[in-house]
């Protein structure tokens, strides 16, 4: 039981960066870009590395011990594809406005710090960003913009939160390499994700809210996908909690 404490608060701790890179956006003076390029280019170097050394490999190692040299190859295989197809499919039903990985402009970002700009709505956001992202017109959608923002944010985090915690239960060493790149990640993602969410309902406070209430999707997405697995696959017969071929296919997909 230890080590699901472990895993869920390494996942609260990377999903609650994004409240602090939303923090930023608010209250910092300027932005550190030098920063933000070497968190990110860290954060991405770490999970390139753990992908394909760590969860790639270990998940190989599990099929193959469950369905033989040949088919656990494939499975494991299958299993990377896929997970670059849903994380794709993913990415191409969320529009580029309300996607948490579109970079906005300094200039989209200025009225987030209270300094002299169009009023919050569409509108302000289409001038603002000089015709970057196309946003509707329509006074009626701000909220519904806003709420869509916040559950494209929560969508981006489920597999992430995943990746955290399945890391963790299987390796407490890997969970937190796994961590520590999400949340770095999710630094300059929580800047960008306020920027939607303040054109959309106006206050800088909801803005904040609903970007930090995303995080959280980290660690909800993580315990609700392990009870699933818990409940439709039940517990392997060596004590271990989750089988090592469910196990491997999830890495395998995580992995991708």
């Amino acid at each position: 039981m230890s080590g699901v404490w472990l895993a869920l608060g390494l996942t609260l701790f990377a999903g609650m960066a994004t409240g602090i890179g939303s923090a930023i956006a608010f209250f910092a003076k300027r932005t550190n870009y030098r920063f933000l390029s070497v968190s990110t280019g860290f954060s991405a170097g770490v999970m390139l590395y753990v992908s394909f050394v760590e969860i790639l490999l270990k998940g190989g190692s599990a099929l193959t011990e469950a369905y033989g040299d040949y088919w656990g190859h494939w499975a494991n295989a299958g299993s990377f594809f896929g997970g670059i197809l849903f994380i794709a499919v993913i990415d191409n039903l969320i529009p580029a406005a309300r996607n948490p990985h579109e970079t906005h402009a300094g200039s989209e970002r200025a009225p987030l710090k209270g300094g002299a700009a169009l009023e919050p709505g569409p509108a302000a956001y289409d001038n603002q960003a000089g015709g970057i992202h196309d946003h509707a017109a329509h006074n009626s959608k701000l909220h519904r913009m806003g709420l869509f923002t916040a559950l494209a944010i929560a969508i981006h985090n489920l597999p992430e939160g995943l990746a955290t915690f399945l890391a963790a239960m299987h390796d407490p060493g890997l969970g937190i390499a796994i961590a520590v790149a999400v949340a770095l990640h999710n630094i300059p993602e929580g800047i960008s994700v306020s920027v939607p969410i303040y054109y959309a309902t106006g206050k800088r406070g909801k803005a904040f809210a609903y970007s930090l209430v995303s995080g959280l999707a980290e660690p909800v997405g993580a315990l609700i996908g392990y009870l699933l697995i818990i409940s439709f696959v039940g517990v392997s017969g060596d004590g271990k909690v989750i089988p090592p071929e469910v196990m491997g296919i999830i890495f395998g997909g995580i992995a991708g």
